[in-house]
C-alpha cells in the first residue's frame, strides 16, 4: 500500500515537473505546441508585457541593429503573438522586413490580429527545418524557444543556415533556477558562448536580460 501511494507521489512530481517546469518539451513538439495552443488566450495576461520596456530592450537594439543592413529582412521564429513585432515595428527607425513564424495556430492568430497593419508577415511552420533558403535573412531572432524544441543546437544549425554571412542572431538562453531541471535542453551560462562559436557564430555577447534569461547577440562568420 505505502509502495503504490509513493509510486503514485513520484508520478504526480515527474508530471508537474515536465508540464509545469518543462512545457512539456521532453514530450515532443506537438505536445508542446499543444500546451501553448491552449494557453494562447491567456498568454499575455501571463507574460504581463511591458511595452515601454519592450521597446526600450528589444525594438530599439533591433532596429539600431538592421540599420546596418539596405533593406533588412528579419526572421523572429517562434514569435508567440508578437512580441518582437510590437516594439519593433512601430518604431520610426525601423525600414525592414520582417517575417513572424510560429507554429502555434491560436498564438499565430492572435498575433496576426495584434499586429495587423504593422506590415510584418506571419507564417505557421516549424523551427526545424525553416522554409527558408539557405542566408535568406540578415537577422535572425529566437526568444524562449530553443529549449523547447527537440534539439536546440539543431535549431541553433538552422538560424545558422538562414542567416546571411555577416548576419546577426538574436537569441535567449534559459538561465533561471528552474534551467537545471529542464534536462537535456539548457546551455549553462559559461557554456553558451562556445556551443555559438562552434556551431560557426563569432562576436557573441551575453547580456543578463530577464530573471529566466540571458539575451545573446552573434554574428554569422
Amino acid at each position: 500500500m505505502w509502495l503504490l501511494i509513493l509510486l503514485l507521489g513520484i508520478l504526480i512530481l515527474l508530471i508537474l515537473w515536465e508540464l509545469w517546469v518543462c512545457e512539456g518539451t521532453h514530450l515532443g513538439r506537438r505536445f508542446v505546441v499543444w500546451l501553448y495552443d491552449l494557453a494562447a488566450f491567456r498568454y499575455d495576461r501571463i507574460k504581463q508585457f511591458d511595452p515601454s520596456w519592450e521597446r526600450s530592450f528589444l525594438g530599439e537594439p533591433i532596429s539600431t541593429m538592421s540599420s546596418g543592413f539596405d533593406h533588412p529582412r528579419l526572421l523572429d521564429i517562434g514569435a508567440g503573438t508578437g512580441r518582437v513585432a510590437r516594439s519593433l515595428c512601430p518604431l520610426p527607425s525601423f525600414h525592414g522586413t520582417l517575417i513572424n513564424l510560429e507554429p502555434s495556430k491560436r498564438m499565430l492568430a492572435i498575433g496576426r490580429q495584434i499586429t495587423a497593419g504593422d506590415g510584418s508577415t506571419w507564417i505557421r511552420a516549424w523551427a526545424v527545418p525553416l522554409p527558408f533558403a539557405d542566408g535568406s535573412f540578415d537577422i535572425v531572432i529566437s526568444l524562449e524557444l530553443i529549449e523547447f524544441t527537440p534539439k536546440p543546437k539543431d535549431t541553433l544549425e538552422e538560424m545558422m543556415r538562414v542567416l546571411q554571412p555577416g548576419g546577426w542572431l538574436l537569441v535567449t538562453n534559459r538561465v533561471g533556477r528552474d534551467a537545471p531541471l529542464i534536462l537535456g535542453k539548457i546551455y549553462r551560462r559559461d557554456d553558451f558562448p562556445r556551443v555559438l562559436e562552434n556551431v560557426g557564430f563569432q562576436d557573441v555577447s551575453v547580456y543578463p536580460w530577464q530573471v529566466n534569461y540571458d539575451l545573446v547577440w552573434a554574428r554569422k562568420s
